[in-house]
């Protein structure tokens, strides 16, 4: 619990109130308001929760002013360097790195629910072919909760359990079913000799009339994707998912609404509009000119991949993305794609700007995670599931951590109500 020493002094009217002021292991001081409409009648207004601390956490830490991204004390640099996604989604989930028992036993659970009710597969069929990913993704994961009734009491530690597990170990293969059908090719099943990443790009690459063998490089590139954004704090997909699950609701529709919420351009679908962008921009010597473009206030255009609404320093999991960039490109040998030369060429004008470099404005994952994944064959429709895939560990862990709180509420935001007061109705006749 976070301590609770220090007070701060509120003047209303004449009136004084002392609020709490709760000092967390990292990060600003926070002021207890809870009781503040009770004891003033009066509300705070925070459009977009920039000041406001929605709930309690000791998941993921970010320190926006230093670059600094922490999951469970350890930096993302570490965990993407030093460990892999299963390992993190343990972390996570458990608040420890597991030991090896621990995460071959972990490995084993989640390898051996990879595959979904047979029925599920039929429910593609419902589909347009040309449905977007997302939209799929949002319905079949939304129907799981008809399919596995075994894990939706939230009140059953089990089944919270067993719920967590198979979301896990099941979106891969949902994300690669919805790639599978839009394209046109037979669904493949997942092998339980793969590790996770492999088994991904098995189920979205392969196809029966051929072998095929995953490169251990692009296993690595993807692994780290999954890394990367396996968590971020209480961003707006993850709010979604803490106030979906605070009604009650079963883990697999706040999970559903989570990919929905991050379905929107200006959060997972960011590294799709970055390499629309470069695409836009097409050749390198049209650079400078689209550079002016986004420093005139006056011209709607911006530089998608730069800056981003937390890290006023840099993206830390955007160093480590740009590694997996370069050795993704040459394993592939494709280093002169002009998409890829517009990209280093606007990353390096761009910081030698000061424009760009007294506003902060940065490359971030986005820049770089939608080359890769451009690189390794995946069209732009499939960048956002694919980080929903990534994501989904993190919002489940939140969910976990908000039904074991004993003091959670369900959500309930205030508003600063500004339409008419309360006036007589007109029958229809009277009305002018």
């Amino acid at each position: 619990m976070a301590d609770t020493q220090k007070t701060a002094t509120l003047t209303l009217d004449g009136n004084t109130y002392e609020l709490p002021v709760l000092s967390p292991t990292e990060g600003p001081d926070v002021i207890d308001i809870r009781k503040l409409y009770g004891q003033a009648d009066v509300f705070t207004f925070d459009p977009g929760f920039t000041s406001t601390a929605a709930c309690e956490s000791s998941i993921t830490f970010i320190d926006g002013e230093e670059g600094v991204l922490l999951h469970r004390g350890y930096t993302i640099a570490d965990l993407a360097e030093k460990s892999h996604f299963l390992e993190v989604c343990f972390l996570l989930l458990y608040g420890e790195l597991p030991t090896a028992a621990q995460m071959e036993k972990f490995e084993s659970i989640v390898t051996r629910h990879t595959m979904v009710h047979e029925q599920m597969l039929k429910f593609f069929s419902g589909f347009r072919r040309d449905a977007h990913p997302m939209a799929i993704m949002v319905g079949v994961v939304g129907a799981m909760s008809a399919f596995y009734h075994d894990s939706i009491d939230i009140a059953d530690a089990h089944q919270r359990e067993v719920a967590t597990i198979r979301l896990i170990a099941k979106m891969p293969t949902i994300a690669a079913m919805a790639y599978k059908y839009t394209i046109g090719q037979p669904f493949v099943y997942p092998r339980n000799d793969l590790d996770y990443a492999s088994n991904f790009l098995h189920m979205c690459f392969s196809v029966p009339a051929e072998n095929y063998e995953v490169n251990p490089i692009l296993s690595r590139a993807m692994d780290r994707i999954f890394t990367l954004h396996a968590d971020h704090e209480q961003n707006a997909s993850t709010s979604t998912v803490r106030l979906a699950s605070s009604s009650g609701a079963n883990p697999f529709a706040c999970i559903a609404a989570g990919i929905a919420c991050l379905w929107g351009p200006a959060h997972g679908g960011a590294n799709q509009a970055c390499l629309e962008m470069l695409r836009e921009i097409g050749t390198v010597d049209r650079i400078p000119e689209y550079i002016a473009r986004a420093k005139d206030k006056n011209d709607p255009f911006r530089l998608m991949g730069f800056g981003h609404r937390v890290y006023k320093n840099f993206d830390p999991r955007a160093t480590v993305m740009k590694q997996s960039a370069d050795e993704v490109l040459e394993l592939l040998g494709i280093e002169n794609n002009p998409t890829l030369q517009v990209a280093k060429e606007l990353e390096k004008q761009a910081l030698q700007d000061p424009y760009f470099a007294e506003k902060k404005l940065f490359p971030n994952v986005d820049f770089y995670s939608g080359i890769i994944l451009e690189a390794m064959g995946f069209p732009t429709a499939m960048f956002t599931p694919i980080f929903a895939l990534s994501r989904t560990i993190g919002w489940i862990s939140q969910w976990k951590e908000q039904i074991e709180d004993p003091g959670m509420k369900i959500g309930r935001p205030r508003q600063l109500y500004t339409g008419h007061a309360q006036r007589p109705y007109v029958n229809v006749e009277d009305r002018g």
